[in-house]
């Protein structure tokens, strides 16, 4: 089920603040392109592999790899 991950803005969001890009716009982690909103990289995303880019499989693992992470932290934290 990890593998079919929805991606959301927020990840979006999240991933880009790793990266802060000079210019305004938002930049796809995956394939490092610049776009002017939110929703156009969410499009580019969603519609990556008929664009020759596989960066819809890239925010789905980064997804699954923090979903993983907060899993064990929330395991490795004392119960009260």
């Amino acid at each position: 089920a990890s593998g079919r991950a929805r991606i959301t803005v927020q990840d979006i969001l999240t991933a880009s603040q790793q990266q802060p890009v000079p210019q305004r716009g938002y930049q796809c982690m995956s394939c490092c392109r610049l776009f002017p909103t939110l929703w156009s990289v969410k499009t580019h995303i969603q519609h990556s592999s008929q664009e020759g880019y596989s960066c819809k499989v890239y925010y789905r693992r980064l997804k699954a790899l923090w979903e993983k992470e907060c899993k064990e932290k929330e395991a490795a934290a004392p119960r009260a």
